[in-house]
C-alpha cells in the first residue's frame, strides 16, 4: 500500500505575503513530493494560490489587533486546523504565527516545526511606548514557543541570529541563516541605462520605519542644492502598521514637488527597469525582497547599515552603506550615485553578480529543503512570465 505524502502546512498572516517571498519554496516542496496546505487570511491571491495545487485554508486573524478576545479565537482556529490536519511540517512566518503556532505545538502531537523570524516586525523597530511596553513579554514568549520538539528558527540576517542565541532564546543548534525570500534572477534582469535625468526609487509599504520621510528630506536636500535627479516612491498603505505614512502626507510631499509617489504596482520588474538608483533607508529589515530585485537588476543600492539592510551591499563595492535616521548623510551618497554614471554601472554590475551568486531562488530553495529535512527535487521548467511576476511589497504580517 502506498503511504499518503507527507504534509507541510504553512502558518502566515496576508496571503499576498506568501504570494511573493514562498511561492518557489512552496513549489519546490511540492515537486519533491510533499503536499501543501496554506493557513493565511484569504485575500486576493486564494486562486492563485489555490491554482498552484496546494489547499488554502482561511485564517481570518487580525494582523494588527491585540485585543485579547480576538487572539483567544486566533489561537482556538489555529489549535484546531493543527489538530485536524495532522500537519508533518509546519512552516509558521513572521511574529504572530510563531508565537501563537509555536505556543500551541507544545500541547500537540510531535511535528517538525520550522519557525520564520522575517522581518521582526514593529514591537522591535519602534522606539512608541507600546512596542517598548511589549517588547519584554514578546521575547519572553519567543523563548518559549521556540525550543518546542525538534524545531528549527529561522533566520534572514547573521546579526538577528546571533541576538536570540546570545539571549539564550534559541538553542546555537536549532538557529539557521536562510537569507532572504530569493530573487528569480532569470525574470529581475539589467537593462541598458537611459540617457535621462537619475531616477531614484524606493520600493516598500510606504511606513515611516522604512526611511520614507529621510528619503524625502534627502530629495529635499539635493534640490537646494541643485543635483538633478527624480525621486519616486513605490508602494501602498498599510494602515494597521503604527507606523504608517498618512496619504495626506504623501500628496503634500508630491505637491512640494519632492517626489512622485506611484502607489502599489503590480509590475515590480518595470519598476526596476525604469530605474537607475535604488534606494531603502529602513531602520531595521529582515532582509529586503526589494533589494534583491534591485540588485539583480544591477542597480546600485544606497541603504542603511542596519541588520538585514547591511547584508545586500557592501560598501563601495555595489553600494554605499549610510546611517540610520540621517537624511544628510543619504543625501550626500545619493549625490555621488547621481554625478557619477561610471560608478552607477560598476555598483551595479557588481550587484547583479552578487544577487545571481548569493541571494537566487535556487539558493534559498534548496537551503529550505534541507530546513524540512526533504531532498531537492530535480530541476522542472519555469511557470511562464504571467504566473512569476509578484506584487509589491505586501504588508508583512
Amino acid at each position: 500500500m502506498n503511504r499518503p505524502p507527507r504534509k507541510l502546512l504553512f502558518l502566515v498572516v496576508e496571503d499576498a505575503f506568501f504570494y511573493s517571498h514562498f511561492l518557489p519554496r512552496a513549489r519546490a516542496a511540492r515537486d519533491a513530493g510533499l503536499e501543501v496546505v496554506v493557513v493565511t487570511n484569504i485575500r486576493q491571491h486564494g486562486a492563485r494560490i489555490r491554482a498552484e495545487g496546494f489547499r488554502v485554508l482561511p485564517l481570518n486573524m487580525a494582523r494588527g489587533s491585540l485585543h485579547w478576545l480576538e487572539e483567544l479565537a486566533s489561537l482556538a482556529r489555529i489549535r484546531a486546523i493543527y489538530k485536524r490536519e495532522k500537519p508533518d511540517i509546519v512552516h509558521q512566518i513572521a511574529m504572530k504565527p510563531v508565537l501563537y503556532g509555536g505556543f500551541l505545538a507544545h500541547t500537540l502531537p510531535p511535528m517538525h516545526v520550522v519557525n520564520a523570524l522575517v522581518g521582526m516586525g514593529w514591537v522591535f523597530t519602534s522606539n512608541q511606548l507600546k512596542a517598548r511596553l511589549l517588547r519584554p513579554l514578546v521575547k519572553a514568549v519567543l523563548r518559549f514557543t521556540l525550543q518546542v520538539g525538534d524545531g528549527m528558527a529561522v533566520f534572514e540576517n547573521p546579526d538577528d541570529l546571533r541576538h536570540f542565541v546570545a539571549t539564550g532564546a534559541v538553542d546555537p543548534e536549532r538557529a539557521v541563516l536562510i537569507r532572504g525570500a530569493g530573487v528569480d534572477v532569470r525574470h529581475f534582469r539589467p537593462v541598458p541605462p537611459k540617457p535621462r535625468t537619475p531616477v531614484v526609487s524606493l520600493v516598500a509599504r510606504m511606513l515611516y520605519d522604512k526611511g520614507v520621510a529621510e528619503f524625502v528630506e534627502a530629495a529635499r536636500l539635493l534640490r537646494a542644492r541643485g543635483v538633478p535627479a527624480h525621486f519616486r516612491l513605490v508602494g501602498g498603505l498599510d494602515a494597521v502598521n503604527p507606523s504608517c505614512v498618512p496619504e495626506a502626507v504623501l500628496r503634500e510631499w508630491m505637491r512640494e514637488g519632492l517626489i512622485e509617489w506611484l502607489g502599489h504596482q503590480q509590475d515590480i520588474l518595470r519598476v526596476w527597469q525604469d530605474t537607475d538608483i535604488a534606494c531603502l533607508p529602513s531602520y531595521r529589515e529582515g532582509l529586503p525582497k526589494s533589494s534583491l530585485e534591485a540588485l539583480a537588476c544591477g542597480l546600485p543600492l544606497v541603504t542603511t547599515d542596519v541588520p538585514g539592510c547591511r547584508e545586500t551591499v557592501t560598501h563601495e563595492e555595489n553600494g554605499l552603506l549610510v546611517p540610520p535616521k540621517d537624511a544628510v548623510a543619504l543625501a550626500n551618497a545619493l549625490e555621488r550615485l547621481v554625478r557619477d554614471a561610471a560608478l552607477r554601472r560598476r555598483f551595479g554590475q557588481r550587484g547583479r553578480e552578487r544577487a545571481v551568486r548569493e541571494f537566487s531562488d535556487d539558493v534559498v530553495i534548496a537551503a529550505t529543503l534541507k530546513v524540512y529535512h526533504v531532498p531537492a527535487p530535480s530541476a522542472s521548467p519555469a511557470p511562464p512570465p504571467s504566473q512569476k511576476r509578484r506584487e509589491l511589497a505586501p504588508p508583512t504580517p
